[in-house]
């Protein structure tokens, strides 16, 4: 692959050692950030002029259900029992392989498009190795960088059978993974669990499930409720003590776990994902935020269901960093009789949980979340021209505070150009997007939903 000089952009690199830049030069070779500085020249390189850009590291989606995204708009009604009953007991099983295909196909270019360079598919609706296929397919298709999170769907139970809480997640399927499309870890497309966990599941198969993934060295992402009506909820003491609690495990929600449980969960080194627009609505409870800040922890960020989520990081960092403010503006208010006088959390900081905080969480780290000669070529660039951004006199804030997915301009993943000039490169999308329609209101047929 011939190498590429991005040049004369704005730099946020996310960096501490690297730094940003007013005005700067990032030269990729192949899928590779090779320099970053200032009047770099390469002779025969492609140049790809930035003035007037913010060039900085493609946003890290922690957490999103990209199967979901040709029934888009049905959930914004739903509580969390609603979405849980209706999404995975009666829409879910609709589904074929290739509905499966052409929403994360659709999805992640939209994540491309919105300038997410990696995600975290957290695909829990694999009825057959079919849909887990169409699934990968989909992503591999559309250029971006994924953790591909196999999960287990949850019907209700026929009459005879285990329920979904009883059932271990499937060796066979995730050694068929390993020894097929997702045996090499250095691809764009790798493999982790998306267990049920210690809200979902019984203890046997709690256990069964994160031996399994220590076994197999993936990441176990699994969701959280945290209340104490869970089917386990002395679960990660007793995941703790059984040595199979560390950076491994990426918790997501969690809002209702008592302090003592947070804390054993920070400090193990697992993860923490919140997705502060689904847990405003559907009662999750108040984003942990500020707790898992609280504890040492850094948390990531994550888009979450696409029936019923504009999608985007920019959204996502705003809808996490200013109610957190609030919430701690208010407890300063309180303890002190008078305004903040300081704020409690910088944008940079916001920006960290939506790049290289949510690339540590699926341990992709040390390839992309920030820009850094070495690391993977992985960019987005936002047009500060734009009438809405223009003029950028402090680029963080421009970013986190005012920019949105239409000032995304272009996207690079692995030193590949996926779009530029604010267009997709990938061609018949029209097509896939008819088809997606088209699936989307099969399986959506017949279905009631409150206004």
């Amino acid at each position: 692959m011939a190498k590429t000089l991005i040049k004369g952009g704005t730099i946020i690199s996310m960096d501490r050692k690297v730094g940003d830049f007013a005005k700067g030069d990032i030269l990729v070779d192949g899928d590779k950030i090779e320099k970053i500085g200032k009047s770099i020249r390469s002779p025969g390189a492609k140049v790809v002029d930035a003035t007037g850009m913010i060039v900085m590291p493609g946003f890290v989606n922690a957490h999103i259900h990209t199967w979901q995204t040709g029934i888009r708009g049905v959930a914004g009604n739903w509580s969390i029992p609603e979405y849980l009953h209706e999404m995975h007991a009666r829409i879910a099983p609709r589904y074929t392989a290739n509905d499966t295909y052409l929403a994360n196909l659709v999805g992640a270019l939209n994540q491309i498009n919105v300038g997410a360079t990696t995600i975290f598919d957290w695909c829990h609706n694999n009825a057959t190795p079919g849909h887990t296929d169409g699934a990968i397919r989909g992503l591999q298709e559309s250029g971006i960088r994924a953790l591909f999170g196999h999960g287990s769907p949850k019907p209700d139970a026929k009459e005879g059978a285990l329920p979904f809480t009883h059932i271990p997640h499937p060796r066979s399927e995730l050694e068929r993974l390993r020894k097929g499309t997702l045996s090499n870890d250095d691809g764009l497309i790798t493999l982790a669990m998306a267990a049920l966990g210690v809200d979902f599941s019984t203890w046997e198969v709690t256990e069964h499930d994160f031996r399994l993934a220590k076994e197999m060295n993936l990441i176990i992402s699994t969701h959280v409720w945290g209340a104490p009506t869970r089917l386990n909820p002395d679960g990660y003491a007793k995941l703790n003590k059984l040595g199979l609690l560390d950076k491994r495990h990426n918790m997501v929600h969690g809002n209702y776990l008592s302090d003592e449980e947070l804390k054993i969960i920070v400090d193990s080194g697992a993860s923490v994902t919140v997705t502060p627009e689904v847990e405003t609505q559907m009662g999750h409870g108040a984003p942990l935020i500020g707790r898992v800040r609280a504890l040492g922890g850094k948390p990531s960020l994550g888009v979450d269901v696409e029936s019923n989520i504009s999608g985007d990081m920019f959204t996502v960092m705003r809808m996490a960093l200013q109610p957190q403010r609030m919430l701690d503006n208010q407890a300063t208010a309180k303890a002190t009789k008078a305004p903040a006088q300081v704020l409690s959390i910088t944008p940079r900081e916001a920006l960290q949980w939506a790049t290289i905080d949510s690339a540590r969480a699926m341990g992709l780290e040390k390839k992309v979340g920030s820009l850094k000669p070495g690391k993977q070529a992985d960019i987005t660039m936002l047009n500060g021209n734009d009438l809405n951004l223009f003029p950028v006199n402090n680029p963080i804030e421009t970013v986190v505070f005012h920019a949105n997915s239409g000032n995304v301009d272009t996207v690079m993943v692995a030193g590949k150009i996926l779009k530029q000039n604010k267009k997709l490169k990938y061609r018949g999308l029209p097509k896939k997007m008819e088809q997606l329609a088209r699936s989307g209101k099969k399986i959506l047929k017949g279905v009631k939903f409150a206004a």
